[in-house]
């Protein structure tokens, strides 16, 4: 099958993956924001306590590897077919409120713990699968579905809001999800044209296997690179504006260069899509992981320059529109696939972990300097720490191929 064969076979798959990446727990990201000022001023919430709403999202670790072990065993349709029942029940419970704020706390927390099951741990899967010559592009357009969709539904919810109240935007969120979810567990359970081959699933795995899989030095560097390229996010996620300003930027060009930076996450996403299909992935990371470094060092530096500052915010979201289609990639062409989503559910608990350590870094060093420079500096470094670790997976030829097959004369999982 070509390239573009792959896309008019499988696009039906494509574009389920897409809609549900993006319809499911990923629509909070973009919502929280829209509803925040809303519930404090109704509820009286002080901003210190709805602040560590933030904080929840850490009990998603512990359960991600069930969840990609669950999605390797019982397949894509019937996990996401889980998720999509779950989580548009959570936006339909935000509507029903009273006011406690534990009560916001505690349907955060099921949100979080079920929505995996609608994030790239699951759709990634069934793309790895249908998709081979096309598959670093494939993976591209799926997790771009969620920033393209964001950017549609959030005005949309916001007017919601703005005329009907906060409890009208989260019952309409609950529509558009549970829509959202029919449709991605439809398009993604139809078989391509003329293959009567079911999705491929996992045989059990023995504990020896499984701690094998885990210990194989290509699984450490993988999880320690997404490790040490995500403790920068985040700056790019909530000080981007603020480090901007520091450096002498105006509010209105570090709003501007904040907007930059989204259209970078997207350009870098298809580039390095178009790249992995065309390039060893482990020259590909090297490049497009290490780009960041740049970008924090010209932020850290006394450069006031505007072209220069923009062209800093542009080299980090390049790289942030990298990353996750680079785990994605490396993880389907290195391990057997029917594991995929357990062994990719270990990086996305790194990418957690990360971000967690990230802010902690920041704070400390933030009341040593009171600037952001010493972060920056630091992110720098452990930027290319990370791409580094992402080359040596092959040491830059082709990887080695991680496949576990069944026993049945030890414990397995």
């Amino acid at each position: 099958m070509t390239y573009f064969r792959e896309f008019r076979v499988n696009w039906t798959t494509l574009l389920g993956g897409a809609l549900g990446v993006a319809l499911g727990s990923a629509l909070n990201h973009y919502m929280t924001n829209l509803f925040a000022p809303e519930l404090i001023a109704e509820f009286g919430w002080n901003k210190a306590q709805f602040a560590l709403v933030g904080t929840l999202g850490l009990a998603s670790m512990f359960v991600v590897p069930f969840w990609g072990r669950f999605a390797d065993r019982h397949g894509a349709r019937l996990s996401a077919a889980i998720g999509f029942t779950i989580v548009p029940l959570t936006f339909l419970a935000f509507s029903f409120m009273r006011g406690n704020i534990h009560e916001f706390f505690a349907i955060t927390l099921v949100q979080h713990l079920f929505g995996v099951l609608t994030t790239t741990l699951v759709f990634t899967r069934v793309v790895v699968q249908r998709f081979d010559l096309a598959r670093g592009m494939a993976l591209s357009v799926l997790m771009t579905g969620p920033p393209l969709v964001g950017a549609v539904v959030v005005p949309l919810v916001g007017e919601v809001i703005e005329a009907e109240g906060w409890r009208a935007g989260y019952r309409l969120l609950a529509a558009i999800s549970a829509l959202g979810g029919i449709a991605a567990v439809t398009l993604v359970g139809r078989r391509a044209k003329g293959d009567a081959s079911p999705e491929r699933t996992a045989a059990r795995i023995t504990l020896p296997q499984f701690l094998g899989l885990v210990r194989h030095p290509a699984f450490v560097l993988m999880v320690a690179g997404m490790f040490f390229c995500n403790v920068p996010t985040i700056i790019v996620s909530s000080q981007l504006k603020l480090v901007l300003m520091e450096s002498g930027a105006t509010s209105q060009f570090a709003t501007w260069t904040v907007s930059l930076y989204a259209v970078g996450v997207i350009v870098g996403r298809f580039i390095s899509g178009l790249a992995l299909d065309k390039v060893s992935p482990q020259t590909v990371a090297l490049t497009a992981l290490g780009l960041p470094a740049i970008g924090f060092l010209i932020l850290a530096s006394p450069a006031e320059q505007s072209w220069l500052l923009a062209s800093a915010v542009l080299l980090v979201g390049l790289a942030q529109g990298a990353e996750g289609d680079i785990g994605a990639y490396l993880t389907s062409r290195m391990f057997d696939v029917a594991n995929f989503s357990l062994v990719y559910s270990f990086l996305i608990a790194s990418m957690g972990l990360a971000s967690t350590v990230g802010a902690l870094v920041l704070s400390m060093t933030l009341g040593v300097t009171e600037r952001f420079d010493l972060f920056l500096l630091f992110c720098a470094a452990i930027t290319v720490v990370g791409a580094l670790c992402f080359f040596m997976t092959g040491r830059g030829g082709h990887p080695p191929r991680v496949e576990t097959s069944p026993e049945v004369t030890a414990p397995s999982i």
